[in-house]
């Protein structure tokens, strides 16, 4: 079995794969879209996809891949905490730093301890925590990675420099195909669009309550080609094999402009 991550080796993502799949053969990418046409083009068997951090909200790139994807379903998923260190090179100090490197959503997660510690040092964007490492080239370079890390020459500090100390975020195994009828699940995770006029978000949410069905999380995203209106990323505790749970997803579709299924797991 091969799984494919946003690298390289030492990435949150390469930790969520091993936590989902031990013993599978991880493949490195540069990227998230790479990651997903990997799976799309049959190099792997699975990928891997973070879409919601407690701290930053959702992953909307990924979110967005899922959507744009024809083929793909998610059907397990994963909650890792975060453990933020900042890294410098041996001997480096604190008020000497001029740039820090790390993974955009990393470095949002730690934006108070940057603002108070390292308010004039250079934010820097990297495809992820692990390839910054491969920034660190002077004592006045610094990165953010994961607390599991351990790289020869490079110090790791001690504390965690998240803002929060509950930092999670949820990640999903994806695989080719599509979800078949019958399948059992905990939760059921769905994208859909609502008419553009008062009252349209709430027909899609009201089958969940009137089902009584726990949602346990929403996201909103900007429809691209139209400006003002969103699509909605609805997760869903229950039985995609229930009937309950099945008539409450026919009710969505009866009032939503697009309904697609993202993941059953």
């Amino acid at each position: 079995m091969t799984l494919g991550y946003l690298g390289p080796e030492g990435s949150y993502s390469g930790l969520a794969a091993r936590t989902f799949a031990a013993e599978a053969e991880l493949k490195a990418y540069a990227s998230f879209p790479l990651v997903v046409s990997a799976l799309v083009a049959g190099e792997c068997d699975y990928i891997v996809l973070p879409v919601e951090n407690s701290l930053n909200g959702g992953v909307y790139q990924n979110l967005d891949l899922l959507q744009a994807t024809d083929g793909v379903v998610a059907f397990k998923e994963c909650a890792l905490k975060l453990f933020h260190r900042l890294a410098t090179l041996e001997g480096a100090k604190i008020e000497d730093i001029k740039r820090v490197y790390s993974h955009e959503q990393s470095l949002g997660q730690c934006r108070k301890f940057l603002t108070e510690n390292l308010s004039r040092a250079e934010l820097i964007a990297t495809p992820s925590t692990a390839a910054s490492l491969k920034m660190l080239k002077k004592k006045t370079d610094a990165c953010i990675v994961g607390a599991h890390v351990n790289k020869e020459g490079v110090k790791l500090w001690d504390e965690d420099i998240a803002d929060e100390d509950c930092n999670v975020t949820h990640f999903l195994l994806v695989k080719r195909g599509r979800i078949k009828e019958g399948t059992h699940s905990q939760k059921v995770f769905f994208s859909a669009t609502c008419l553009h006029e008062a009252g349209g978000l709430f027909g899609l949410l009201e089958p969940i309550k009137d089902g009584g069905f726990n949602m346990t999380r929403i996201n909103s995203r900007p429809i691209k080609d139209k400006f003002g209106e969103y699509r909605f990323f609805i997760e869903v505790e229950g039985d995609f094999a229930g009937e309950k749970l099945q008539a409450v997803l026919n009710n969505i579709k009866k009032v939503a402009n697009s309904f697609k299924i993202l993941g059953v797991y």
